[in-house]
């Protein structure tokens, strides 16, 4: 169902194309590109997927990673055909040293690192991207009030490392793409020659309910994902 979704950020399009020859973007897209490449998710934020992100996030069951970074990996292997330049740096999306204290671990790190062990396709770079200044939940904000929160949060750190190489971005949910977003440009500024973003999970918008956010999604996701009490195992 390619053509029923913004080949970019993975945005449900409301006239999809009808040649198979074209790669469609999304009105965002089209007005502002973003700075990465493409988006992709494993399935959207709901049901089982959403729990088992749950688990990691706000129960600390670590385990749960292992089972998330399996899904992510499937990402990495969708897009590794397409970097041509190197083997790509792996970033997980950084917390604040705040939360990261708080919470005892960074989730998009350990799925990151759990996605390696079964797509072993890159470098795992924790360290080039810093989160400088501690930010409000995006949650509840407005496009606009979500651009400013994250709008210099994130400095990027060992530039000779980054410059010239493909990134891969890893997150845990893809919610509008403020945060990607953010985090591609800073990259880009630094040196980086593309950037991809891969994340476990997608919020779809209201009248995308239903619809396939990328090639290896299933319309159930409930049938991809383990249940919740698998990942304590």
């Amino acid at each position: 169902m390619e053509g029923t979704i913004c080949s970019v950020c993975g945005n449900r399009l409301l006239a999809p194309s009808n040649s198979p020859d074209e790669s469609p973007c999304c009105g965002d897209c089209l007005s502002v590109q973003p700075p990465f490449e493409k988006a992709l998710a494993y399935g959207p934020y709901e049901g089982a997927l959403r729990d088992l992100i749950h688990l990691l996030k706000y129960a600390m069951v670590r385990p749960a990673a292992n089972v998330l970074g399996r899904m992510a990996g499937e990402a990495f292997l969708e897009l590794a055909p397409r970097m041509n330049h190197g083997a790509p740096l792996v970033v997980p999306v950084p917390l604040h040293a705040s939360k990261l204290n708080a919470r005892g671990f960074n989730q998009s790190e350990l799925i990151a690192r759990a996605a390696l062990k079964h797509a072993p396709v890159g470098e795992l770079a924790p360290s080039v991207l810093r989160r400088r200044r501690s930010t409000e939940t995006q949650t509840g904000l407005t496009p606009q009030q979500r651009r400013l929160n994250v709008r210099g949060a994130f400095h990027a750190e060992r530039r000779e490392q980054i410059s010239g190489r493909d990134i891969l971005l890893v997150d845990d949910v893809f919610t509008t793409g403020t945060t990607a977003t953010e985090c591609a440009r800073v990259l880009r500024r630094a040196g980086a020659a593309r950037v991809w973003v891969v994340t476990v999970a997608r919020v779809l918008l209201p009248e995308a309910a239903g619809v396939q956010v990328n090639d290896f999604d299933e319309a159930e996701t409930g049938s991809r994902v383990p249940l919740a009490k698998a990942a304590r195992a």
